[in-house]
C-alpha cells in the first residue's frame, strides 16, 4: 500500500511545492534539528514514555516557528518507535521508516492540507470536507498493517467548518493506535470542540540564539541581525523577508520617516511610484508589511523603550523621537489601526498602489506633526 493512494496530501517528494512549505526553505519534514522548543519537545516526550499517548495533540504558536517541523518529528518517531521509550526524537537517518517519511511514501502517515486550486496555480484557500473525508480511506487502507497510524494536519486553523466538523468525528471517536496532530497558527479560530478533545503543545517564538542557529544552515550570510529582529522570533518569517527583500525595504522605510514631522514630499512620491504596476506587485506588498511593522515597533517604544535591537540603521532613535512616552504609543497605535483599515478597504476595490502608499506616508506625517506640535 503506499499513502499517496489513501489522501491527496501525503508529504512532498522532492522538488515539489504544497502549502505548508515555506519556498527558500527545507520542507518540515526534511529539516534536520528544531531550535528553541525543548520544553514541547520534552512535554510531548513525558507523555509517550508514559504510555498514555492522547490521540489528538494540538501543536499552537505564531507561524514560523517550527510546529510543522515538530509535528513531523513526532510522527517519525510514532512511526519508527511507537512502544518506545525515547530519550529524543532525533532517528538515525538511515532509519527505514524515515526514509519513507522523507520519500513521501509512508503508508501509515497522512497529511490533511489544502488542495490545489481547481483553476490555475496555487492552492486553495480553505480545507474542505471532501480532502477530510479521505481520512476515512486512509485509516480503512492502512489499517492492515496492524502499526500506528499518525494524521498530520497542517494547518488545523484553514479547514473551513464542514471539514472541522468532519475531523471532530474522528477526534471523539479516533481508531485504535491512531495520533493526530494538528497544526494551528491561530488556536483560537478551531472549534472549542476539538480543542478540547486535544492536548496542547504550545511553541513560542525564538529567542535570538535559537534564530541565528536555525536561520544560519538556511540562509548564510543574509542571516543578519536586522532580519531577526523583523522576524520576531519567526523562521519562517525570516527566510520570507531575506527572500522577498523585506529588510531593505524596512531600512528605506525608515530613512524616510526619519525626515518626519515634515516629511520628505519628493521622497515619499518616488516611494510611492516604486510600488506602482503589476510589475511591483510583491514590492507593494512588501512596503504595507513594513509599514505596518515599524507603526508597531513605534507604538511598542512608546511603552517600553527604543529597542535593544535595531531593525535599520537610526531606528532606535528614530522611534525614540516619534514615540517619547506612552501618550504617544497609544496615538500611533490608533494610526496603525486606521491605516490597515484603509489599505485592507482600497486593496480590496483595486484603489492605486501608489495613491494608497502616499496616503499612508501623508497620515503618519500628519500624526508626528501633531504630536511634535503638542
Amino acid at each position: 500500500m503506499n499513502a499517496r493512494r489513501a489522501g491527496p496530501a501525503p508529504a512532498d517528494g522532492d522538488g515539489e511545492t504544497g502549502p505548508d512549505r515555506i519556498p527558500g526553505a527545507p520542507h518540515p519534514r526534511d529539516t534536520p534539528a528544531l531550535f528553541g522548543q525543548a520544553r514541547a519537545e520534552s512535554e510531548f516526550l513525558a507523555a509517550f514514555n508514559s504510555g498514555r499517548l492522547h490521540s489528538g495533540w494540538l501543536l499552537a504558536g505564531p507561524q514560523g516557528v517550527g510546529k510543522a517541523t515538530l509535528a513531523w518529528r513526532i510522527a517519525a518517531l510514532l512511526l519508527a518507535a511507537p512502544d518506545g521509550p525515547a530519550t529524543s526524537l532525533d532517528l538515525p537517518p538511515d532509519d527505514p521508516d524515515l526514509r519513507l517519511i522523507r520519500r513521501g511514501a509512508h503508508p501509515r502517515l497522512f497529511v490533511l492540507r489544502r488542495a490545489p486550486a481547481e483553476k490555475g496555480e496555487g492552492f486553495r484557500a480553505r480545507i474542505t470536507v471532501d480532502e477530510t473525508r479521505r481520512l476515512r480511506d486512509f485509516f480503512q487502507l492502512s489499517a492492515a498493517d496492524g502499526g500506528r497510524r499518525v494524521v498530520i494536519v497542517d494547518a488545523a486553523d484553514e479547514m473551513n467548518p464542514s471539514a472541522a466538523n468532519a475531523l471532530l468525528k474522528l477526534l471523539e471517536e479516533p481508531p485504535a493506535l491512531a495520533t493526530l496532530l494538528l497544526v494551528a497558527h491561530r488556536p483560537a479560530a478551531l472549534l472549542p470542540t476539538i480543542r478540547s478533545r486535544c492536548r496542547m503543545l504550545r511553541l513560542h517564538p525564538l529567542a535570538p540564539d535559537d534564530l541565528a542557529r536555525a536561520l544560519a544552515p538556511i540562509l548564510g550570510d543574509a542571516a543578519s541581525p536586522a532580519l531577526a529582529e523583523l522576524a520576531a522570533g519567526s523562521v519562517g518569517r525570516a527566510v520570507v523577508l531575506a527572500l522577498a527583500g523585506g529588510e531593505a525595504v524596512y531600512a528605506e522605510l525608515a530613512r524616510l520617516l526619519a525626515t518626519l514631522p515634515r516629511l520628505d514630499r519628493a521622497g515619499a512620491a518616488r516611494l510611492a511610484e516604486s510600488c506602482a504596476g503589476k510589475a511591483n506587485e510583491a514590492r507593494l506588498g512588501q512596503m504595507l508589511d513594513m509599514a505596518d511593522l515599524i507603526l508597531a515597533r513605534t507604538a511598542r517604544a512608546g511603552l517600553t523603550g527604543p529597542p535593544a535591537h535595531e531593525a535599520a540603521p537610526g531606528e532606535a532613535a528614530l522611534l525614540a523621537r516619534l514615540a517619547p512616552d506612552d501618550r504617544a504609543a497609544r496615538v500611533w497605535a490608533d494610526l496603525q489601526q486606521d491605516v490597515q483599515a484603509r489599505l485592507r478597504f482600497g486593496r480590496a476595490v483595486n484603489l492605486d498602489p501608489a495613491s494608497l502608499i502616499l496616503d499612508m506616508l501623508v497620515r503618519i506625517e500628519r500624526t508626528a506633526a501633531a504630536l511634535a506640535a503638542s
